[in-house]
């Protein structure tokens, strides 16, 4: 989980999809790397970097992606154990704040168009995004805390600025209080999520067969 931003949960580890996932759109696929008995196909990284596409106007190198596939992959072992999927309505609430996030419907139809991906395409990524989002989440908040303190020094180092940046006036401590805490409790989950999956890859025994990516 690389590049996260505050208020954005996961997102840079989660816009992906299951190993093997829009594979039937490939002529041609290869194993690109080999994690204990499963394997990630090049198909796979074509998939997240057409979604990538989607959602940025660019994707990452395919080093990049297969690195976050690998991770998806810890998560995904995991929380399939016992780990429940998200219901069809919050499926649909993510993928109207995603319709959301995009200037306009008209953007969001170019852009979807664009990078190839259909409708039920679009709601089995955002699908599966959302359950491991929410597995993370379940494991990793408990054990978050976040005091008066952060929040204050959060609202002083952040908000702040940020709003006199924009030349806005800035909310009330207050009224921005709530925010922060989430936006606090968010980052401890990316950094416990973070160090966890390092640990997690430590033990694994992962084959990289994709040409240009190190060992």
């Amino acid at each position: 989980m690389r590049g996260l931003t505050i208020g954005v949960l996961l997102v840079s580890l989660l816009i992906t999809t299951a190993p093997g996932f829009l594979a039937s759109q490939e002529t041609v696929d290869r194993i690109a790397a080999r994690v204990e008995n499963d394997v990630i196909l090049l198909s796979d990284i074509r998939a997240l970097s057409r979604y990538q596409q989607f959602l940025d106007g660019k994707s990452e190198t395919d080093s990049q992606i297969l690195d976050r596939l690998i991770d998806q992959w810890v998560v995904r072992t995991e929380a399939d154990v016992s780990f429940p999927h998200p219901y069809d309505a919050e499926i649909e609430r993510e993928l109207e704040r995603l319709r959301k996030s995009f200037a306009s419907a008209e953007q969001y139809e170019t852009r979807r168009k664009q990078s190839g991906l259909s409708e039920a395409e679009v709601r089995s990524i955002v699908a599966s995004q959302l359950y491991l989002s929410n597995y993370l989440d379940s494991r990793f908040r408990p054990s978050v805390q976040v005091d008066s303190k952060a929040i204050e020094d959060f609202y002083a180092s952040t908000v702040v600025p940020q709003a006199k940046a924009r030349g806005q006036e800035p909310p009330a401590l207050d009224a921005a209080h709530d925010l922060i805490q989430e936006a606090l409790v968010q980052r401890g989950i990316n950094e416990q999520a973070e160090k966890w999956l390092k640990e997690s890859r430590a033990r694994l025994h992962v084959e990289i067969l994709l040409e240009g990516v190190a060992k």
